[in-house]
């Protein structure tokens, strides 16, 4: 057995005292971001968890990238055939996290996500650097592919097919809009007492602010 009970640390970098909260969650996630921006985090900043419940009844969680957020919620973009685009088509209820280490902090959002606008997708597409737009395409995301090799060969048939011309976007690819219900929003205290603030959406579509127990 691998012991792991001796892994601690003590989390002492920042406070949430509930004083002066913004009335809404995701004026309080731009805060919260653009000050793990300038903190210089590691990594991707707006890498999250996205956790759905597969069709096997299992729940799924994989690291994927926000790309936009607005008043409406937080968006990602995927191929709609994939493990989380089949598992969102039958469930929409989804759950979004962000850890970041350096702040201590984490966020979690619960959520209902919806496909975003054509107009939405295209956009997004159309900005991405051209191997990653023929990534899109090539790629037949969590299906069983028979190697490696597969794919890259496909790949070499698109690179020419599209050689100095326009890439369309996929029918099968797009964006989600995931609009919170709920947004937690954590910070590492000492002694494991941390912060823990939570906005519910009421039926007024106001936001309840909550303190919970860590």
């Amino acid at each position: 057995m691998s012991d792991l009970s001796n892994y601690r640390k003590s989390y002492e970098k920042s406070e949430l005292t509930g004083q002066n909260l913004p009335e809404d969650p995701i004026t309080f996630f731009k805060k919260w971001f653009i000050e793990v921006e300038e903190f210089g985090g590691k990594g991707e900043v707006n890498a999250m968890t996205v956790s759905t419940l597969g069709l096997d009844g299992y729940p799924n969680s994989r690291i994927v990238l926000l790309k936009q957020y607005n008043h409406e919620g937080f968006i990602f973009f995927t191929n709609y055939n994939s493990n989380k685009g089949r598992a969102i088509a039958a469930n929409p209820k989804v759950c979004l996290s962000f850890f970041w280490q350096e702040m201590e902090r984490q966020v979690i959002i619960k959520g209902i996500a919806e496909k975003t606008s054509e107009n939405t997708s295209d956009g997004y597409f159309e900005s991405r650097p051209h191997g990653s737009q023929l990534g899109a395409v090539v790629s037949p995301q969590s299906q069983v592919v028979p190697s490696r090799e597969y794919l890259e060969e496909n790949l070499k048939v698109l690179e020419q097919k599209y050689e100095g011309r326009e890439i369309p976007r996929p029918q099968n690819w797009g964006g989600y809009l995931v609009k919170p219900v709920s947004v937690e929003f954590w910070q590492g205290r000492p002694n494991r007492l941390h912060d823990r603030i939570r906005y519910n959406l009421e039926e007024d579509y106001s936001w309840k602010i909550e303190r919970l127990a860590p």
